[in-house]
């Protein structure tokens, strides 16, 4: 059986060596950053399957990490985990947009941990590429599922991790109505709580990308993917 790599991300020792030493007792291979940019030269060189990273640390915040990771095309597919401090002044919403997948809550109590990341990692299954579709082409939008891109009028547009599942779930089958529970339980996943905006947010930054006319939202239900003529 693989071994899944988690990388922590943390400037504070105690914490990092609790993290370190409990999921390595769980069955994983951890690898561990006291900022953020040692954190993207470690991600890059492991490509870990899931990434814990801290809020608030010098250099390089969590925030600023995340969105420099999420550009990174090797680690589109890494889940993302903050650890943020209660009180910290810091909205979900604003992780959300940079690219993160999830919010553990400090202090840390290593069991729950552990057990939400099995959760977490339970997301990730085996590609099988052959039975995949390649590409999803819909007048000018593009995508390349394996490559993690997208193209509008031929040319790539940056799009993050949930944009991207996203996109291709409101394109894969075009004049589907998806309502907020189907979206967030195929984007998030329904162990993930998010605020309200979250989904919102997302529809409104793909819609600056790919223009207007093809996302329309059917209030009180959701959403819905086609060209508007």
């Amino acid at each position: 059986m693989t071994r899944h790599k988690v990388l922590i991300v943390d400037d504070e020792e105690d914490i990092v060596e609790i993290l370190q030493y409990n999921l390595q007792k769980a069955g994983y291979i951890v690898f561990v950053a006291k900022d953020g940019r040692e954190a993207l030269k470690k991600a890059v060189k492991h490509q870990p399957d899931l990434v814990l990273l801290d809020i608030m640390m010098p250099v390089m915040d969590g925030i600023q990490t995340c969105e420099k990771m999420r550009m990174i095309p090797e680690l589109q597919k890494t889940i993302i985990v903050f650890l943020t401090a209660r009180g910290e002044d810091l909205s979900e919403i604003a992780g959300f947009q940079a690219g993160g997948d999830d919010y553990i809550m400090k202090p840390i109590r290593p069991k729950v941990l552990v057990t939400r990341i099995q959760s977490l990692l339970r997301r990730l299954k085996p590609i099988e590429e052959e039975k995949q579709p390649q590409t999803i082409e819909f007048e000018h939008v593009t995508i390349l599922l394996q490559k993690h891109q997208v193209l509008y009028k031929n040319k790539e547009v940056y799009v993050p991790n949930k944009e991207f599942k996203l996109l291709v779930l409101l394109a894969s089958k075009p004049e589907r109505v998806f309502t907020r529970e189907e979206i967030y339980n195929a984007v998030w996943g329904t162990d993930i709580i998010v605020g309200d905006r979250t989904i919102d947010v997302h529809i409104r930054k793909l819609r600056e990308k790919i223009e207007n006319s093809y996302i329309h939202t059917v209030k009180g239900v959701g959403y819905t993917f086609y060209k508007r003529e």
